[in-house]
C-alpha cells in the first residue's frame, strides 16, 4: 500500500509502527454549525481508508476528535444568547447523523476537547519546562523560534509567516508568530483552572493531547483537510515533537470541495448542508459523488456533475438488483468468498485511487450485464460477488443493510425495474413483427415519463433521464 505523505511531498510505501496494526487520527469537526458536504468529503475519504486498511489485513485503531470549544463556537453562542455547550452539542449530533447517513462507520474513539483539559495541562507543563513555551498575562504560548523545523510541513519559513491571529494583544508575545496553547479567561466564557491561571484551550493543543492519549506518543497516520496543513497541523507537529513525542509518521490531506472555483464556506452562502442535499439526492449517490475524484484534488461541485454520478451509481445498483433477483439468497455467501480483482486492489493500493477503483467496478458490471443478457447464471454470480466485494470496501454496496431503504435499492425500485423490462419486452415483440410504429410509441412513452432507452448489441438498456 502506498500513500501520499504531505510531509514528504511524495507517495510512500505504508509501513506501520507495529506489523499488522494501523493507528489513524483524523481531525474531525469544529462544531459551530451543521455540516455541509465539504465537511463530509473528509469523513467519506477517511472512512474508505479505514475500510481498505482492514480489507488489507490490518487491525485498525481509528480516533476522530470533536472540537467543542473554540472562538467560532463562542461567537455563535453569544449571537444566540445560549451557553457554548448547547451550540456544540446540537451540531455534534448533526455531524454524527450526517456521518451515519453517508455510511461512515463510527471511529473507535471520538474524544471531545473539553474532556481532555488535564492532558493538555500536562503537555503545556512539558513544553514550558523544556523551554518551548511560556506563560504571559494568563495565556500560554508556543515559542516558534525554539523549534527549528517549524514550517517544514507546509513548506514555509517563519520569516515569511504572518503573525498568529489568536491574541488580542501581540505585545504579550515574544514573537508575533508564536501561537496560543492556552487563552486566559474572558467574561462570560467557560474556563478551567490551570497553574498559569483560569482559561480555555487554544485550537491546536487539543489534537496533540488527544491523539497521543489514545494512539500513543507515536502513531501511523494523521489526516484532515488541506486547509488544516497550516497553521493547525504545522502547530501540532511543533508542540508534539518539541515535547519529545514522535507523533504522526504519515500525513494525509484530502482536497476541498468548491463551488464556482471557490472554497466551500458559510461566508460564501453556498454551504450545501447535508440535510438539504439529501432531499435531492440519495445518500449512496452523494457518497459515490464524493469518491469519484482523487481524494487529494479540488472537487468542484455542480448539480450536473452530481446528477451524472448519481446516474452512474444507479447503473451499478440496477445490475445488483437484477442479479440478486435471479440468484436468490446465495449471494451473501458468494460475496464472503470472493477475491477482489487485481485492477481494484492495485488502484486502492496506489494512494486510494478511487476513480480507477470505480472503473474496475463498472467493468465488472458490464461483464455482469452481458451475462444477464445471455442468461449465463454462473457469470452473473461471479460478477455480482466481485461487484459487491469492491463496493463493500467503498461503502457503496446497494444491497447492504445501510442502503436497504434508500430508494432504488428498495423493493419499489425492483418493481419499477421489472415493469420497465416488461415494457421493453413488448417493444421488442413489436419490432420482431415489424410493427415499428408501436415500438416507437413505447419508446416515446417511456421517455415522456423519464426513462431513456439505449439499444445496445447486448439488448436494450435503460436509465433515468438526467
Amino acid at each position: 500500500m502506498r500513500l501520499h505523505d504531505t510531509a514528504a511531498r511524495a507517495v510512500r510505501e505504508f509501513t506501520p509502527l507495529v506489523p499488522g496494526k494501523a493507528s489513524v487520527y483524523l481531525c474531525g469537526a469544529t462544531v459551530q454549525a451543521p455540516p455541509h458536504i465539504g465537511h463530509l468529503r473528509s469523513g467519506v475519504v477517511f472512512d474508505v481508508l479505514i475500510r481498505w486498511l482492514e480489507a488489507s489485513g490490518y487491525q485498525v485503531t481509528f480516533c476522530r476528535n470533536v472540537t467543542d470549544i473554540e472562538d467560532k463556537i463562542l461567537r455563535k453562542a453569544t449571537e444566540e444568547g445560549v451557553p457554548s455547550w448547547i451550540i456544540a452539542e446540537r451540531n455534534q449530533r448533526a455531524f454524527t447523523w450526517a456521518y451515519d447517513a453517508l455510511g461512515c462507520r463510527p471511529p473507535d474513539i471520538e474524544p471531545r476537547a473539553t474532556g481532555h483539559v488535564p492532558e493538555m495541562i500536562v503537555l503545556m507543563r512539558r513544553l514550558i519546562d523544556s523551554g518551548h513555551a511560556y506563560a504571559a498575562a494568563g495565556d500560554v504560548y508556543f515559542d516558534v523560534r525554539s523549534y527549528p523545523e517549524y514550517g517544514a510541513l507546509s513548506g514555509q519559513h517563519p520569516d515569511n509567516m504572518r503573525p498568529a491571529e489568536d491574541s488580542d494583544d501581540l505585545a504579550v508575545k515574544r514573537d508575533p508568530r508564536d501561537f496560543a496553547l492556552w487563552k486566559a479567561v474572558k467574561p462570560d466564557e467557560p474556563y478551567w483552572e490551570t497553574p498559569w491561571g483560569p482559561g480555555r484551550p487554544g485550537w491546536h493543543l487539543e489534537c496533540s493531547a488527544m491523539s497521543t492519549k489514545y494512539l500513543g506518543p507515536a502513531f501511523d497516520i494523521h489526516g484532515g483537510g488541506m486547509d488544516l496543513i497550516f497553521p493547525h497541523h504545522e502547530n501540532e507537529i511543533a508542540q508534539s515533537k518539541a515535547a519529545g513525542d514522535g507523533f504522526a509518521r504519515y500525513w494525509l490531506h484530502n482536497g476541498l470541495l468548491g463551488v464556482a472555483g471557490e472554497k466551500m464556506s458559510k461566508s460564501l452562502g453556498n454551504s450545501l448542508l447535508v440535510t438539504e442535499m439529501l432531499h435531492h439526492v440519495r445518500a449512496p449517490e452523494l457518497r459515490y459523488y464524493l469518491l469519484q475524484a482523487n481524494y487529494r484534488t479540488l472537487l468542484e461541485y455542480s448539480e450536473e456533475a452530481l446528477e451524472d454520478k448519481a446516474a452512474a451509481y444507479q447503473k451499478i445498483e440496477r445490475f445488483a438488483i437484477r442479479a440478486t433477483d435471479l440468484l436468490g439468497d446465495s449471494v451473501e455467501q458468494d460475496t464472503a468468498q470472493v477475491e477482489l480483482p487485481v485492477s481494484f486492489t492495485s488502484a486502492m493500493d496506489d494512494d486510494l485511487a478511487t476513480p480507477s477503483a470505480l472503473a474496475a467496478v463498472h467493468a465488472c458490471v458490464r461483464d455482469g450485464n452481458q451475462a444477464l443478457a445471455s442468461s449465463d447464471k454462473a457469470g452473473v454470480r461471479a460478477s455480482l460477488a466481485q461487484v459487491r466485494a469492491m463496493l463493500g470496501v467503498l461503502g457503496l454496496d446497494p444491497l447492504a443493510p445501510q442502503w436497504a431503504g434508500s430508494g432504488t435499492g428498495s423493493r419499489l425500485r425492483t418493481v419499477v425495474d421489472e415493469l420497465v423490462r416488461l415494457t421493453l419486452q413488448q417493444r421488442e415483440a413489436a419490432r420482431a413483427r415489424r410493427d415499428f410504429a408501436a415500438a416507437d410509441a413505447i419508446r416515446d412513452g417511456l421517455e415522456m415519463i423519464g426513462v431513456v432507452v439505449d439499444d445496445t448489441p447486448e439488448g436494450p438498456r435503460w436509465e433515468l433521464k438526467r
